[in-house]
């Protein structure tokens, strides 16, 4: 199994539990992931940036703003994609990102700059370090959400797949933003080494006052990529005799809970969020793509050059979006093949879901 930021079509994969929905792409949503830095203090064994593909920079405070302009309602380059008015969103979501985004001192501007052009909310997602004081350099009205990466319940859990030390800093990190009045989510990155561990988060989470949880599933990108982490990955069955039970248990502590939907269920169209929905990848060097999956390879539909937003010629991502395939994602059977299984026919056991689709569950 794969995500990105991604089961049986009767079980936890694709979220069939009582009072869980699939969170459908709308249209005239727009989300912008926004990385400001490569930069980092950790080097997670799962993380998905790759220097030579996003570059080395930090942006200062002058571009990220000139950046964000290019992402709002009113950019003539978005406008003008032949799609109709009526559809074109009328606010953008944006998530910073890194590296570790608060390693940038021209975070707190950016966060300011962001609201200042009418950006529908602002998340910013992070190791729990919280470096540059960010904490009491912005307000709790200006960002939606600090969302903090834990990856395990304990130190001797989190600490081998995150670093020495990370999990004592997140937590505080977390008490910190909560104490302040801070919105205050976080992500687990399921994989081999941690999903036995994924029980004991509901209580942590609660007990520190974070009320939204997003699980994700490692995706083989970047270091995990580099270093053959495909013993990372997660066992379909081990995925679906998990995650139901986690998903309850926050519900009833009254934590709201996003888990990817990993595989189509045989009712429903597979649907690809590179073209129904809105969503860029920005990185510092410039590079800008639509689908999470491509990000290591240098096949981004756009780029931003002299300040402007520039579409690509072919061969890149868009142009693979479109191919209709029995397996469902054609970016998963392009680059993650060892996802899919076959029957003695030779026929796909399952369509795998677009990454980017998500099952959620609301407290009552």
């Amino acid at each position: 199994m794969q995500d990105e930021p991604h089961g049986s079509a009767n079980n936890a994969g694709n979220g069939r539990l009582p009072g869980s929905r699939t969170v459908e792409f709308q249209p005239g949503t727009r989300n912008l992931f926004f990385h400001i830095l490569t930069r980092c203090n950790l080097n997670c064994m799962h993380c998905y940036i790759n220097q030579e593909q996003h570059g080395t920079e930090t942006l200062d405070a002058a571009t990220i703003k000139r950046w964000l302009g290019l992402f709002v309602k009113g950019n003539d380059f978005l406008e003008n994609r032949g799609i109709s008015a009526d559809n074109v969103p009328e606010k953008t979501n944006v998530i910073f990102l890194g590296g570790e985004p608060t390693l940038n001192p021209a975070l707190a501007d950016g966060i300011r700059a962001a609201r200042a052009l009418g950006y529908g909310s602002v998340t910013v997602d992070t190791n729990g370090y919280l470096f540059n004081d960010i904490l009491h350099k912005v307000r709790p009205e200006e960002v939606d959400y600090f969302s903090f990466s834990l990856d395990g319940s304990t130190p001797e859990k989190n600490d081998p797949i995150r670093g020495s030390g990370s999990f004592e800093a997140c937590t505080a990190g977390i008490r910190q933003a909560v104490q302040m009045g801070f919105g205050v989510s976080s992500i687990f990155t399921a994989s081999s080494r941690n999903i036995d561990d994924l029980p004991n988060m509901p209580e942590l989470l609660h007990d520190m006052g974070v009320r939204r949880f997003f699980i994700q599933i490692i995706g083989i990108r970047g270091n995990s990529a580099k270093k053959g982490g495909a013993e990372l990955q997660l066992h379909r069955k081990r995925w679906e005799t998990t995650v139901p039970d986690v998903v309850k248990r926050c519900a009833e502590l009254g934590i709201y809970v996003t888990w990817p939907s990993v595989y189509v269920p045989d009712d429903r169209q597979f649907a690809c969020a590179g073209i129904v929905a809105d969503n860029y990848f920005v990185f510092p060097n410039g590079r800008v793509y639509t689908c999470p999956l491509c990000e290591d390879y240098p096949i981004h539909t756009y780029e931003i050059r002299d300040g402007m937003l520039v579409k690509r010629p072919p061969i890149n991502e868009q142009d693979l979006y479109g191919l209709k395939i029995p397996e469902g994602c054609v970016m998963n059977r392009i680059l993650h093949p060892m996802n899919i299984e076959y029957g003695p026919d030779g026929t796909p056991r399952d369509r795998v879901a677009c990454c980017m689709l998500k099952e959620e569950l609301i407290p009552a």
